[in-house]
C-alpha cells in the first residue's frame, strides 16, 4: 500500500511557540505560515531543512528549532504540545531528535505543526 501525502501547514515564530490562544479561531491562525506538502514518515530532520529554505533565522549556525503539535482537545480547544527539538547544523557532540519521524510522534492528520526558532 502507497501512503500519501499530506498538506502540513507549518506556523514559524522566532524565540518561542505560539500559544493555544492564537489557533482559537478556525480561519484566524498566525499569519507566518507555510504549507509543505510531505508524508508521515518525515522525520524533525527533513522539516528542519524545509523550514530553513522559507526562515532565514533558521539557518543560523546556533539555531535550535523546537517542534510542537497544535491539536483540538475534546472540548475543541487547541493545545500546542512539545515533541522535540534538532540544531540547524547537528554534528556528533550535539545529538538532536532529528531522527523521529511525524507518525512516531503520535502526529495526525489535521493537526498543525509549529516550530519556535531559538
Amino acid at each position: 500500500m502507497q501512503t500519501c501525502p499530506l498538506l502540513l501547514r507549518v506556523f514559524t515564530k522566532i524565540g518561542g511557540h505560539h500559544n493555544q490562544a492564537d489557533f482559537a479561531v478556525r480561519g484566524k491562525e498566525p499569519k507566518d505560515e507555510v504549507q509543505i506538502y510531505t508524508w508521515m514518515d518525515a522525520t524533525l530532520r527533513e522539516l528542519t531543512d524545509l523550514v530553513k529554505e522559507v526562515a532565514p533565522e533558521a539557518r543560523r549556525r546556533d539555531a535550535m528549532l523546537s517542534f510542537a503539535f497544535v491539536y483540538p482537545t475534546k472540548t475543541g480547544h487547541f493545545t500546542v504540545k512539545e515533541v522535540g527539538k534538532t540544531l540547524s547544523y547537528p554534528n556528533a557532540r550535539r545529538p538532536d531528535d532529528g531522527s523521529k519521524a511525524l507518525g512516531s510522534l503520535s502526529f495526525e492528520i489535521g493537526d498543525y505543526l509549529d516550530v519556535a526558532i531559538l
